[in-house]
Parts: C-alpha cells; structure tokens; sequence
C-alpha cells in the first residue's frame, strides 16, 4: 500500500486531531512518550472489498489502549495489523511480540494494548483490516486470541496484504457485487494465518470438539426451535460443557447461533440481489430459522446497520 499521485498523502494530524479520528472510526487510542505539540501523525481510512482499512502513523514513541478505553468504546471487532515502516512491540494478553515489515499479527480490540515504537525519531506506519468479531468468529468455527503473530514470508499473510494494497491503489473500485465473495476470501486466508495451534492434546480435543459444533449448528439453522440444549444433545455433551466450550472462546451458544443465522441471511440477500430473483425476504427470514419477519428485520439492522432489503432496487416492504 503505497501513496502514489493517484492516492496522495493523507493530511498530518495534531496530537488531538489523531485521537479524535482513530475513537471515531476504532475506539480510543492514547499516544505517549511526546509533547504534544510535537506530534504529528495521520489516519486513512480505505474502504476494501467492503471492510474497512486503515492507514495509520505517527511520531509517538508509545501507543496505548486501557481496560478502561476497551470498556468505554464496547468495540467488537478484531484488526489484522500490517506493520509497512519502522519497527516495534506489541503487547497484548500478556504476549510480547517484536515485529517488523512483512509480519502480521492479529488485534483484538475487546482487550488493551500497547504498541512500542523502536525509533521515536521517524514515523512508524502500519495498516489494519477491521473484521467484526461475531462474523469472523461465526466464519471460522473459532474465536482467535488477540497478540497471535506471523513472521515476514507466511503465504497467508503476503497474499492478503497484497489484496489490500492492490486494491488501494487499483484506478476503478471493484463491483460491489463482487465484494462477499471476496470477503470470504479474506475470512479464509484470516483462517490460515491464525488457526489454533496444537500445543496440547487437550486443546487439539476442544478445538476438534468445537469445530463439530460449529458443523452440527450449520446443519440445523432452519430449525428455528433448535438452540443450546438441542446443540448439547447432538454433539453429545452437557449443555454445562457446552456452555464452558463457548464462554472460553468469548461467546454463548445462543449468540454464536443467531450470528450464524444473520449471516446466512446476508449470503442469501446478497444472492437474491445478485441474480434479481424475486425471492421474498420472509422466505429468505424463515429459510435462516426466525420465525417471525419484524423480528428478524429488527435483528439485522442492530447487526448490519441496515433494513434487510436496503439495497434492493424492489419495494421491500410489499415483498415481505
């Protein structure tokens, strides 16, 4: 990602004018170790294949973001963080991680951070890729933990920096339609690069244990009246443990079930646009295991931000 003619430089931000447009955009996140009328940094925002992308720098010796910070914003998202210019560490749940050009490492916004800059005397620049939580965790049938990292050189993580860039400096945007397809490109290759690690036996069982859940879940989604004791049952496990699986991963059942249901949902409005089929949204509603339209509706909004037919060019409400 590189600023060329076409895509100028971003203006410099003041101390307070930085701060100001990372909490709106991200949440809270407090330089330190400068004066403040010293401090010059920027932030960019891109929008990539429907995500949102950002360019970020400063001159800051030290970027921090509290329990405090975490709890204010309730943000529920992730970033995959590209650090592009100078080096630093990283600090998050009680992972120390050295990185440099080329790296990866995954941020979990739910949580503080610290971020260190080797060299106070140059700008550091680094570009993050915000995922929601729920999607990303409905996605890959896991909650990943923040501060994972991956070295300079992993295919995962060249081929999804080199996404972002070229879709930064590309001259014509991508068809929209083409955007949730090449969202789950990027879930997968999120996937590849921060998948759990084998470091136990017991581990590896809850991980396998978990990721039949996720199957068994997937497989029963019309069901409206199947929830947590009915995923319990087939799985073959209390609902206790059940339960337990999905509070270590940060979630409950219930929650993991209906975000399950919501994104399905999209898949198929998506399609249904796509194709400009005639199919109505309560079919498309019942089909994802609501039972009720207006409940559904209500859901997706508070999820997506928008009414489920927002996008259509047909009269939604007489296509109920």
């Amino acid at each position: 990602m590189s600023h060329t003619a076409s895509n100028p430089s971003p203006p410099q931000l003041d101390y307070e004018a930085w701060r100001d447009q990372l909490q709106r955009m991200c949440g809270r996140y407090n330089p330190e170790g400068i004066e403040r009328n010293a401090f010059e940094g920027w932030v960019r925002p891109v929008d990539v294949c429907g995500f949102t992308v950002l360019d970020t720098g400063c001159n800051a010796g030290r970027v921090e973001r509290s329990f405090r910070d975490a709890r204010l914003d309730g943000a529920d998202h992730y970033f995959v963080l590209f650090p592009v210019r100078g080096q630093s560490l990283l600090i998050q749940n009680d992972q120390t991680t050295r990185l440099t050009a080329g790296d990866v490492v995954l941020v979990d916004t739910a949580r503080p951070v610290t971020f260190f800059a080797d060299n106070n005397n140059e700008p550091w620049r680094n570009v993050a890729l915000n995922l929601p939580r729920d999607t990303l965790a409905a996605h890959l049938g896991f909650e990943p933990q923040g501060g994972l990292s991956r070295r300079s050189g992993t295919p995962g993580g060249h081929l999804l920096f080199e996404l972002i860039r070229s879709a930064d400096t590309e001259g014509e945007p991508a068809s929209p339609s083409a955007d949730p397809y090449m969202q789950l490109a990027v879930y997968d290759l999120v996937g590849a690069l921060f998948a759990p690690s084998e470091q136990s036996s017991v581990s590896r069982h809850s991980d396998k244990l978990f990721a039949r859940i996720h199957t068994v879940i997937r497989e029963n989604l019309a069901d409206p009246d199947f929830g947590p004791s009915e995923v319990a049952s087939k799985a073959g496990i209390s609902l206790r443990y059940l339960q337990k699986l999905f509070t270590q991963r940060g979630s409950t059942c219930g929650q993991f079930i209906y975000s399950l249901r919501l994104d399905q949902a999209e898949r198929l409005i998506q399609r249904r646009e796509f194709l400009h089929v005639d199919q109505p949204l309560s079919e498309i509603a019942y089909a994802c295991g609501f039972r009720d339209y207006t409940h559904f509706a209500r859901k997706f909004r508070y999820r997506f931000g928008r009414a489920p037919g927002a996008h259509s060019v047909r009269n939604d409400g007489a296509d109920k």
